[in-house]
């Protein structure tokens, strides 16, 4: 059988006076509140933090999001060492 291959759409990230990200190129939403918004995109996790944050249109077919708020900071990290790092964390309060 043929494994299939996801296609890639683009990863783009535009944000205007840091009220609103238009941002392409999404894979899946992990979390989002009021303070963060977790997204797993082409080029990794992406982290948006700020306040007031809002989702307000979602389409995953297209891999696309907007979010309105007001935004602090963007972090990207690869996939795989997200969960690492909680890892660790965990790892070194219980020993």
């Amino acid at each position: 059988m043929e494994e299939r291959q996801p296609i890639l759409k683009g990863h783009k990230l535009n944000i205007n006076a840091r009220k609103t990200a238009a941002i392409t190129g999404v894979n899946d939403v992990l979390s989002f509140d009021a303070g963060e918004v977790l997204l797993q995109t082409e080029q990794g996790i992406l982290m948006i933090r700020g306040s007031e944050l809002h989702v307000n249109r979602l389409t995953l077919e297209k891999g696309e999001v907007d979010i309105d708020g007001k935004i602090d900071s963007l972090t990207y990290s690869d996939s795989s060492s997200l969960g690492k790092s909680s890892e660790n964390l965990f790892g070194r309060l219980f020993k």
